[in-house]
């Protein structure tokens, strides 16, 4: 079966981090295929869900026993309106990973095919307690439209005034409690009161502008290095050439290089040229302000019997010179 076609922008890291813990059972190239299906069908499911659903199911061929896998396969079902495998599945998931996950869209899929019966059963089983906000009130919509698929309309309605009467914070939630309300109000012949909540709750809110986050947190195993890239060159050159060099330098050490001793040596070496010309700028030793390396000063400081020898010496001098004049 020909897959569906995922664009060149859709990258792996684009799945939620905890998502792409899960797919790490599977090989790399595996994985990251898997993680741009459910990008994908993340992205498509509210405007088309039929596609979404597609690349669930590309998912999950390659991908059957991993648990988000499953669980994008249900979502992208039940949007579709396929509620046997929608139930299916996330009964599945609940075997896979041991979370009794999307109790409300359970709910609805046994409300969608026909049985408001064990919708109610599946209501009545779920601890409100164990949800969130967002679940609370969906499992009460839901509640409420079994009550009205099985003719109780009124009991509907007292569903939907005690969640409003609970702790809803979100003004999208209360929004919606309050349009399905309407529902029930024009349900029961109450049409006026249906259309001044309706108008009370207004429009559609515009969706908020999609912000695609990237997750550029290192997501290779311990132990695995991950591949050198090109740097960016601001000239706009190809920097690709000189990357591969240093990796080959990183890679094999040249073997003309000098070794850490012969480096501290020159390093030596060096500081005492500095000092001397320190010495010769100053025009005597008294003069001198030591500028040398401590680790290499201790070596080349001269004894005190070395410090008398030289400055006789210097006096020897001096009297030599004054026997030629």
């Amino acid at each position: 079966m020909q897959e569906p076609h995922i664009p060149d922008d859709v990258e792996p890291q684009m799945l939620d981090r905890t998502a792409r813990a899960r797919l790490r059972t599977l090989s790399k190239n595996n994985a990251d295929l898997v993680a741009r299906h459910l990008v994908m069908a993340g992205r498509l499911i509210d405007g088309d869900p039929a596609t979404a659903y597609e690349h669930a199911q590309a998912a999950m061929r390659r991908a059957g026993r991993v648990d988000v896998v499953r669980e994008a396969l249900a979502v992208t079902a039940y949007a579709t309106g396929n509620y046997a495998e929608a139930l299916r599945e996330l009964r599945t998931v609940r075997r896979l990973s041991g979370i009794d996950a999307h109790r409300p869209m359970e709910a609805d899929c046994e409300r969608g095919l026909g049985r408001p019966e064990r919708a109610l059963t599946v209501v009545a089983e779920t601890d409100p307690a164990s949800l969130s906000e967002h679940d609370r009130v969906e499992l009460a919509i839901v509640a409420s439209g079994a009550r009205a698929d099985l003719g109780e309309t009124e009991a509907g309605l007292l569903v939907l005034e005690s969640a409003l009467v609970g702790k809803v914070t979100r003004p999208e939630l209360r929004r919606r409690l309050d349009l399905v309300k309407a529902e029930r109000l024009e349900e029961l012949g109450k049409s006026e009161e249906a259309r001044v909540l309706r108008d009370a709750a207004g429009p559609e809110p515009e969706p908020a502008e999609e912000i695609v986050v990237l997750d550029l947190a290192d997501d290779f195993p311990q132990g695995e290095r991950r591949p050198v890239e090109a740097e960016y060159s601001p000239e706009g050159e190809d920097s690709s050439a000189d990357t591969e060099q240093v990796a080959e330098q990183v890679a094999e050490p040249d073997a003309d290089a000098e070794s850490p001793e012969q480096a501290d040596g020159a390093e030596g070496a060096e500081a005492v040229a500095q000092t001397d010309s320190a010495i010769d700028e100053a025009g005597s030793a008294d003069e001198v302000v030591d500028v040398r390396d401590p680790s290499t000063a201790s070596a080349d400081v001269a004894s005190e019997e070395d410090s008398e020898e030289f400055e006789q010496a210097e006096l020897d001098l001096d009297v030599s010179d004054k026997e030629r004049e």
